[in-house]
């Protein structure tokens, strides 16, 4: 019998940690989405094949991959048995925004030290009260992210109409706007601005805004939310409306996001010591 489905997800009392969550997956394969955080992901068994950036990618138990924010893309088991997996979701205190292009062109770092500490970071995040530790080992995370990212630096591109389009509906999430109210702001034909954006970033106008709106119901669901006030507040029609694009983006129902555990029991293979991290590294 295969193993069953599984997610945890919570938000810690750590600062720069938007979101903690690990899931076990057999069959979900995720569609084209965005998020508007840092996606910093590793593997404890199994594979997982995406696309970024219009490139094939795939994270392996050795690597750590870590997705930018604002550029889309998918995910789905490269293994029969499926993939367990473990992702921080980083805000731009941990990672600067002018890191995206670095990160969307090598998403994916083989680096044992990182791969460890990464690791290390999950398993003291499950345990409250161990929150200035986490701290720690984040802060010597997010220093070598930052460091394999500088080694490739790429020139920020040029601001079109795609580009403006995203500004727009990255500031209206809730509300939304129409697609002649859009192509009136940015002075260009519907049509050409649908198509202008979907061949920058891989998905129609409407995804983009239906990915962000989860994104948010997501937040609102970890805050306590009940679903029905999540839907409404993060844009959604009703709750049938949110569950219809929740399950498909995250794999799982809102109700059953917001009632996974807090702190489930660390899956990965990491030890930690007793004593606190050396000034030098906390490994």
């Amino acid at each position: 019998m295969a193993a069953r489905e599984s997610v945890s997800a919570w938000r810690p009392r750590v600062p720069g940690v938007t979101e903690v969550f690990h899931a076990h997956f057999t069959e979900h394969a995720y569609p084209m989405h965005v998020h508007d955080v840092w996606t910093l992901l590793i593997v404890d068994s199994g594979a997982v094949r995406y696309d970024l950036n219009r490139h094939a990618c795939g994270t392996l138990h050795e690597t750590v991959s870590l997705l930018p924010p604002h550029v889309p893309h998918n995910g789905s088991p490269a293994t029969p048995e499926g993939f367990r997996k473990r992702v921080l979701y980083l805000d731009s205190s941990v990672l600067d925004p002018t890191l995206i292009g670095a990160a969307a062109d090598t998403p994916d770092v083989t680096d044992p030290l990182l791969r460890l500490r990464v690791g290390q970071l999950h398993t003291v995040l499950a345990r409250p009260g161990e929150e200035l530790e986490a701290e720690s080992r984040l802060a010597f995370v997010g220093e070598r992210l930052r460091t394999h990212l500088r080694s490739f630096p790429l020139p920020e591109p040029g601001r079109g109409v795609a580009e403006q389009l995203r500004d727009l509906l990255d500031a209206r999430v809730r509300e939304g706007l129409t697609l002649d109210e859009a192509a009136g702001l940015v002075h260009a034909h519907p049509a050409h601005l649908v198509r202008a954006f979907s061949a920058r970033f891989g998905l129609a106008p409407h995804q983009y805004l239906t990915a962000r709106r989860v994104e948010r119901a997501r937040a609102l669901l970890l805050d306590g939310l009940p679903p029905a006030e999540a839907a409404t507040s993060a844009g959604f029609y009703d709750q049938a409306h949110l569950g219809r694009h929740f399950k498909r983006v995250v794999g799982v129902s809102p109700g059953r996001f917001r009632s996974t555990p807090q702190s489930p029991r660390p899956q990965g293979r990491e030890e930690l010591r007793d004593k606190p991290p050396r000034a030098d590294g906390p490994d």
